[in-house]
């Protein structure tokens, strides 16, 4: 195996569901500069999600639209004109 090729930052992350107000915690490494208070009192980094298991069609089996930056409105507007 090559050394140093996985990342040694790893620590607790909770990510966010913005669509649905779900959070987990779990491990990564990613970087991030907002944090969050945790259930146990510790604060922690904050990932926020447009999307996660607990809002996506495939595993709820609802089909439910989610349009965060207004991709959609702007679509129809664009191609309605004709």
């Amino acid at each position: 195996m090559k050394k140093d090729l996985h990342p040694s930052n790893y620590r607790l992350v909770v990510f966010k569901d913005m669509s649905n107000d779900y959070a987990f915690l779990t491990k990564s490494c990613v970087d991030t500069k907002e944090s969050i208070t945790w259930e146990d009192g510790t604060e922690y980094p904050l990932i926020k999600l447009e999307i996660s298991h607990t809002s996506h069609p495939f595993y709820t089996g609802k089909m439910k639209l989610v349009d965060t930056a207004g991709r959609i409105d702007k679509f129809r507007t664009r191609y309605n004109k004709k």
